[in-house]
């Protein structure tokens, strides 16, 4: 099969394009037939082994080479074969999953039965392979550390991008008052989402707006939680997704800052990790309920063929995206 091997760190060009062994799937596995994955910052965070500091902790980046030699956390696909044990699939059957240990950037890739599901019958691949990772922050930021419930006052700093365009709808399907934070470009786009009122990022400052909120979904941000927390109730909860990066430290050095902060106060800051998160299988349920309902919808800004990965990834790098970007396999 083929597929985008990283053997080294550096810019999308170190993204090989070879053939390589098919894998076989194990006991509790299933062989996918990739036909979408997506790209997200993961991707490029990993390819260039960025922030440096990261590589000194447990995970996928390694100190001189990364530990995954193959990218890509969501797929959706075909069922091409399963493994000892596993009695909820079967050739043929149309599914998506997120995948933890990558290896989405190829034409097959084993996932555990207990992280895979069946595709929205509403969705293509493409749409379907922008929702596990993305669509999945958002709603464990907002069902579980947000614990959002109708009435809820919440605000979503990053309206626009992948994580925030799933955020705006699922606050809403949930009966919040939702505020979308974003840039100009991208103000209709997030009232057409569902938003009940939407900041200019570059016109206004949303820390000083006056108004407050149950649950601050701060994604790819660098406010300080002291500016966060002057939108914050009594109780309110900021729900840390990602960070505004730099080659060094960010955001890791923000992260661990804001979080050792929150324990001296009564506003809280949580991280938001999907990765290390059990049982993905039952949010893909949830969330393709909500999807059926039409409630939930993905939001595509670009889809490229599986030869130009190299440019999705470099575009993704260039972090304006609005909503998803897409690879067809």
């Amino acid at each position: 099969m083929k597929a985008y091997v990283l053997g080294s760190y550096g810019s999308p060009d170190v993204l090989q394009l070879k053939d390589v062994d098919r894998p076989a799937p194990g006991p509790g596995e299933v062989l996918v037939r990739v036909r979408a994955a997506s790209v997200q910052p993961a991707d490029w965070h990993l390819m260039r082994g960025e922030p440096f500091i990261s590589r000194l902790m447990p995970g996928p980046l390694g100190l001189r080479r990364p530990r995954i030699t193959i990218l890509g956390a969501d797929v959706s696909g075909e069922v091409a074969a399963v493994g000892p044990g596993v009695t909820g699939f079967g050739p043929g059957d149309e599914v998506f999953a997120m995948t933890a240990k990558g290896g989405g950037f190829a034409e097959y890739v084993c996932v555990p039965e207990t992280e895979l599901a069946p595709k929205p019958a509403s969705l293509t691949f493409e749409e379907a392979a922008s929702v596990p990772l993305a669509a999945g922050t958002a709603l464990l930021a907002l069902r579980d550390q947000g614990a959002v419930r109708p009435g809820s006052r919440v605000l979503v700093n990053g309206a626009s991008g992948g994580v925030g365009t799933f955020a705006v709808q699922l606050a809403k399907a949930y009966g919040a008052h939702v505020t979308g934070v974003c840039s100009t470009r991208n103000l209709d786009l997030v009232r057409s989402l569902g938003a009940d009122e939407v900041f200019d990022r570059t016109k206004e400052d949303f820390t000083r707006s006056g108004q407050v909120y149950d649950a601050l979904l701060y994604i790819a941000g660098n406010r300080s939680f002291a500016e966060c927390r002057r939108v914050l109730t009594r109780k309110g909860v900021c729900v840390l997704i990602g960070g505004a990066a730099t080659r060094w430290l960010q955001p890791a050095g923000h992260v661990f800052a804001t979080l050792a902060a929150s324990a001296f106060v009564p506003q809280k800051a949580v991280l938001t990790n999907v990765l290390a998160c059990k049982g993905n299988r039952r949010n893909l349920e949830e969330l393709t309920a909500l999807i059926d309902k039409g409630r939930l919808t993905p939001v595509l800004d670009r889809v490229y063929d599986f030869e130009d990965l190299r440019a999705a990834v470099r575009y993704q790098e260039e972090g304006h995206t609005p909503g998803k970007v897409v690879v067809r396999v």
